[in-house]
């Protein structure tokens, strides 16, 4: 009997699933083009009312505008939202409804090519909308250090831990009412992970429980950069969401198996 040889993990042939949403989504370029509206709409928003609202905040010790303390924290939200519409959403309608991927697996290409082509498509994207947001972020007077520049790698960062973890959720979702469990928690991530005030406003059992929210970690670590406020937790914050990727991406890949390969 013929068995198909699993590879090592990492198979450069996922580059292949890049390449094929790339050329879907040619003919889709509006849906491509419209992340990037997304972060000039939220800083403006953003810049123009709550900003004048709420006035100064205080973050480590520094006093600064309202609109330069969200900001990040609105990256970190665009990075996780981004990520888990790619690899929820999108996933979810190749793997149940049109059955891409069991085309792909006639195919040299392996399951650990599908969930990492993935991961990379998602990582793509949100490179590109994460450059737009900075960018965003440094023209409207949001960011008032040059280490913002390390914003970006951070915040491909958070897209692969939200990526992999949705691509992981993805494969447990068994019908489009499903989703409505995804926003039950999306929705709570995005409005109690310090994104709209200091971790410190919070009860102090409330802010333990958010304090193992990656977007917290996430939005805690731009903030970091945005604001040149540096230090030794930074690493911890990066290596927990590394870890958050790597976990969810291998359950990812041992779902796609049991599913696709059964």
């Amino acid at each position: 009997m013929l068995t198909r040889e699993i590879p090592r993990f990492g198979s450069r042939r996922s580059y292949h699933i890049v390449e094929r949403n790339f050329t879907v989504y040619r003919s889709q370029w509006l849906m491509l083009v419209s992340g990037f509206f997304e972060p000039l709409f939220y800083l403006l928003s953003i810049g123009i009312g709550l900003n004048h609202l709420v006035g100064n905040i205080t973050v480590g010790g520094r006093i600064v505008t309202y609109a330069t303390f969200v900001a990040p924290g609105m990256l970190a939200t665009s990075a996780m939202n981004g990520a888990m519409i790619d690899s929820i959403f999108n996933t979810f309608f190749r793997l149940k409804i049109s059955h891409a991927y069991e085309a792909v697996l006639a195919t040299p290409l392996e399951v650990t090519d599908v969930a990492l082509g993935e991961v990379w498509w998602a990582l793509a994207r949100a490179s590109i909308y994460a450059a737009s947001f900075i960018t965003c972020m440094v023209l409207l007077g949001d960011s008032p250090s040059y280490w913002v520049v390390l914003c970006w790698p951070a915040a491909i960062l958070t897209s692969l831990a939200f990526s992999c973890v949705g691509l992981a959720a993805c494969t447990y979702i068994r019908s489009w009412q499903d989703f409505d469990l995804v926003a039950l928690v999306q929705l709570p991530l995005f409005l109690f992970s310090a994104t709209f005030f200091p971790i410190s406003l919070y009860p102090k059992w409330l802010g333990v429980i958010v304090s193992f929210s990656p977007l917290y970690q996430s939005a805690t670590l731009l903030r970091g950069f945005s604001l040149g406020q540096l230090d030794w937790m930074m690493i911890l914050r990066a290596t927990y969401l590394v870890a958050i990727a790597g976990a969810g991406l291998w359950l990812a890949a041992r779902r796609f198996r049991s599913i696709l390969l059964p």
